[in-house]
């Protein structure tokens, strides 16, 4: 039995791809018979973020992290955010010599450059210093990968994501009251996710906002014919795919997307801009239309045929997911599994 120390600072009660990638991990690890520690802001004393105050910081540091370790004897310690969390449990890794891999999930410069006028290049340049030391920096897509290669990065390995099919599945439609076709996104409603370049779209039929967040107020203001029905999880949220004719994504910043490989599962055509995660879904497939003009991609998505959607689902699987993890963990290992003695105090 293998112990893994996964260190993050996107937890419950948040609702994320971040969240839902470790969620599934942890699931999928414990399930071959290992031993998860989340080391998570549940474990610690919080603020608000500033601007964002549904997420909390956690006043982490070195010395109690090192306890941490210390008391759960890790055989590999993976740090999956670069927040305070994933700050503490890197220095605590490194003062104490023991390797670690990290994943990076999110395209932070760009979401920080929505909200600050902060240049893309000075975060970009925390991010490569953050993730240098790693055995590995897990990536969502290769298209990801490459940009990042591209901007210093080093030890890169893609990463793949999963989804649950016994929840998402194509399944008995929401009877919607809505003229068709119904265009769907599904999202956390907050300026970095471009919701606006969809609401803002000419096109037939209804647009169908699943999701919550700092600008849904906003946003049922400005939009009066776009329905929002709101935060929906599980079986609820599957109808919902299900019920929709085609799965907009007008993302920018996400560095993959797991709405778009549930929207799949689904039977769900997908319409997006030529980013990351949409490229290396659905780029160069018959299960959505990529465009620079996403009203383009939309009207050609209504084309597709879901079967087609539904087959490219298959190709990602939380099983994948764990099994890349494991073989990232595997070299590190060894060299991790030390006893308190070894670690610093």
């Amino acid at each position: 039995m293998e112990r893994f120390l996964i260190a993050t600072d996107a937890w419950h009660p948040q609702v994320n791809g971040v969240v839902r990638t470790l969620s599934s991990l942890s699931d999928q690890l414990r399930e071959r018979g290992n031993a998860v520690k989340i080391v998570s802001p549940q474990d610690f004393r919080t603020l608000p973020c500033p601007t964002y105050p549904e997420i909390r910081l956690a006043l982490a540091s070195a010395d109690g992290i090192s306890r941490t370790i210390s008391e759960f004897r890790p055989t590999a310690i993976h740090i999956a955010t670069e927040g305070p969390i994933g700050l503490a449990t890197r220095r605590a890794a490194i003062r104490s010599g023991l390797p670690f891999t990290t994943s990076l999930h999110t395209r932070f410069p760009e979401y920080l450059r929505k909200r600050a006028p902060v240049p893309e290049s000075l975060t970009y340049g925390f991010l490569r210093w953050f993730h240098a030391p790693a055995s590995a920096c897990l990536v969502p897509t290769e298209s990801m990968r490459r940009q990042l290669l591209a901007r210093g990065f080093v030890n890169l390995v893609n990463w793949t994501r999963g989804v649950d099919r016994a929840v998402f599945r194509p399944t008995e439609p929401i009877l919607l009251d809505l003229p068709r076709p119904v265009f769907l996104t599904v999202s956390r409603l907050a300026p970095e996710k471009n919701i606006e370049a969809f609401l803002d779209l000419d096109l037939p039929g209804s647009k169908l906002v699943v999701g919550d967040g700092p600008i849904m107020r906003d946003l049922v203001r400005q939009y009066p014919d776009v329905h929002f029905a709101g935060a929906q999880f599980g079986d609820a949220l599957a109808r919902y795919y299900s019920s929709a004719d085609v799965f907009v994504f007008p993302s920018k910043t996400d560095t993959f997307g797991i709405v778009l490989i549930e929207a799949l599962a689904c039977g769900l055509p997908i319409a997006a801009f030529p980013e990351p995660g949409p490229n290396d879904v659905v780029g160069g497939t018959n299960a959505g239309a990529i465009d620079d003009d996403l009203r383009t991609a939309c009207l050609a998505a209504l084309a597709l045929d879901r079967v087609d959607a539904l087959d490219r689902s298959m190709a990602y699987s939380w099983d994948a997911c764990a099994d890349i993890f494991l073989d990232a963990a595997a070299g590190i290992a060894s060299a991790t599994a030390r006893g308190p003695a070894d670690i610093a105090a």
